[in-house]
């Protein structure tokens, strides 16, 4: 198995707001849980954390703990 890397361009939008990533603080995201499709860029963690909220994608995603065991 091989990994690539590749920067995306100056302009490149925010997947949740649209702002210019490299203005920011950016984040590369992929879903490899369905083939590791393109990624998705976010210009922080805040747009990234809100994009998981809405779009419910913790639901299910989390182990459980019991403290009794």
């Amino acid at each position: 198995m091989s990994t690539s890397v590749s920067v995306p361009d100056a302009d490149q939008p925010c997947a949740y707001c649209g702002s210019r990533i490299f203005e920011h603080d950016p984040i590369c995201v992929r879903d490899c849980d369905d083939g590791c499709g393109s990624p998705a860029y976010f210009c922080n963690y805040a747009c990234l954390s809100a994009h998981v909220d809405e779009n419910d994608l913790t639901a299910g995603d989390a182990c459980e703990w019991s403290p009794g065991e």
